[in-house]
């Protein structure tokens, strides 16, 4: 069945993937997680990541992964749909964590393609396969070569899409080519994974994004969606123009969540921007560059 656009998609338009705060000993602080979760959907977010790649997931224990993701659903439940990063490279493992996140109620999976083990492409099949039957929930696949090494093929994307679960695409590989050819031949739901590729994304049938730089700016994101959605191009395009600093200092200076985390102590919404080894806080020169960035897009903390 081809892609079809008008449709809102259930697991929402403007997504944040969370940053998992911590308290000043480095442990996970869940009051924090639900204050942040309120603030981004107060602001436009109509769906939250939680612990993917920018909550640190890959540092925290199955118990920290599921104590957020109870904490987020018990914020924001009622008003947002709440996906559990529960995709690891060890096909096993991710079916438990996703059973447990099934249990919590949360609305969707993501599903990192397995790094590390540099499985075929039938065996990223198999093991996306294996996840998504584990549990009744939407799976939302992760497509990010640059952290797992390997892409997943369009064949095999649409060989997945036949899958009932298996309903969308976070993709991080910018092939527009091949994700131009899924959509036109399954109904997956393509979010872009690149908050600078937005609008490229949705001019080809992206129904959205999942972003970081969206902590930053989230009102702008949501605007800048609503104006493509509205066939506002040159609203869009303007907003996007603005946002490129953001992105820049959010994404390219230092890790994701280091940015972020750093950003969100400069307005005030944190209340430190610790991160766990083996991610360490910026220096002050990348520190300078990220305020150098914000400063042009008017963005100045003291």
């Amino acid at each position: 069945m081809p892609h079809n656009s008008v449709t809102i998609p259930a697991l929402g338009t403007l997504l944040t993937a969370m940053v998992t705060p911590f308290t000043k000993d480095g442990a996970v602080d869940y009051r924090q997680a639900a204050e942040l979760a309120t603030k981004l959907v107060d602001e436009g977010c109509d769906g939250l990541v939680v612990t993917g790649t920018t909550g640190e997931t890959s540092t925290l224990s199955d118990e920290e992964n599921l104590g957020m993701f109870r904490a987020v659903k018990e914020a924001v439940g009622d008003r947002a749909a709440i996906i559990a990063g529960t995709g690891t490279n060890d096909t096993a493992h991710s079916v438990h964590l996703s059973q447990q996140a099934a249990a919590l109620g949360v609305d969707g999976l993501l599903l990192v393609t397995p790094y590390y083990n540099k499985p075929s492409q039938a065996g990223v099949r198999a093991h996306f396969e294996t996840v998504a039957s584990s549990t009744d929930v939407p799976v939302m696949l992760y497509d990010i070569p640059g952290r797992s090494s390997i892409p997943i093929e369009p064949e095999t994307m649409i060989r997945l899409a036949q899958h009932p679960n298996i309903v969308a695409v976070k993709d991080a590989k910018a092939d527009f080519m091949a994700a131009s050819r899924v959509m036109a031949e399954t109904d997956l739901d393509f979010y872009s994974g690149d908050d600078g590729l937005i609008l490229p994304w949705m001019s080809l049938g992206a129904v959205g994004l999942v972003g970081v730089t969206t902590h930053v700016a989230t009102r702008r994101f949501r605007e800048l969606i609503d104006a493509v959605n509205a066939n506002d191009l040159e609203t869009a395009r303007k907003i996007n123009f603005g946002l490129l600093p953001i992105v820049r200092a959010t994404m390219t200076r230092v890790q994701g969540a280091v940015a972020a985390k750093q950003i969100l102590k400069w307005q005030g919404v944190l209340p430190n921007s610790i991160v766990r080894l083996p991610l360490v806080e910026p220096d002050e020169a990348e520190i300078e560059t990220i305020r150098e960035d914000l400063a042009e897009a008017g963005l100045v903390f003291s």
